[in-house]
């Protein structure tokens, strides 16, 4: 298998939104960015804010809005002629805890509006997906407006400790170690148990 050659972090451009939790994509894009020394700026061909460094893959953060992220996914996608399995989309997830990851190649979009517009403009489900738990308010009615708000304090404590994971990941994903990476994406530390007197 090989190495993504672009790396997408999902989330909704403007200062508004920059601490909401559907922004996850973009903090661990940020993350990655800081790390790996890449600037990243404005490219209005892309839709996006685009990096790259020495040796590394294209880094993407749509400023299309979340629902229209195929639009700078795809243009930079046919643009540098990669395929849609060597991009890896880095995205909020309501059905996995606060602190969990999960990786995974293709399948369902889980109502995800960010992944059914890229799935829309690559013609296919058939990319990488790394999936950082947000949590879910309980109530699908709630939806929206709890992606759209800041995590509490102690989950953001547990997501930001899900970034860090996510970041040890890169370099085996990197290497295009895809299983390696997956399997220690998807084995999630336990919460410790608090005691009881």
């Amino acid at each position: 298998m090989t190495a993504p050659r672009l790396i997408v972090g999902l989330g909704n451009p403007g200062r508004d939104y920059e601490e909401t939790r559907h922004n996850a994509g973009f903090w661990f894009c940020a993350r990655l960015a800081q790390a790996r020394g890449v600037a990243l700026a404005p490219e209005s061909r892309f839709h996006g804010i685009v990096g790259r460094g020495p040796g590394t893959a294209w880094m993407l953060l749509p400023q299309t809005f979340m629902n229209r992220s195929g639009q700078a996914v795809g243009a930079l996608a046919r643009f540098r002629r990669i395929a849609p399995a060597e991009i890896l989309v880095v995205h909020d997830e309501l059905d996995i805890p606060p602190g969990q990851l999960r990786l995974k190649f293709g399948g369902g979009m889980g109502g995800h509006n960010g992944l059914k517009d890229i799935t829309a403009h690559l013609g296919t489900q058939d990319y990488w997906r790394l999936r950082i738990g947000i949590g879910h308010p309980g109530d699908r009615s709630e939806v929206v407006n709890y992606v759209l708000k800041p995590p509490r304090r102690e989950e953001q404590v547990d997501i930001d400790a899900a970034i860090e994971r996510a970041l040890g990941l890169m370099p085996l994903i990197e290497k295009g170690e895809w299983n390696a990476a997956t399997q220690r994406a998807n084995t999630n530390p336990a919460k410790p148990k608090l005691e009881t007197p």
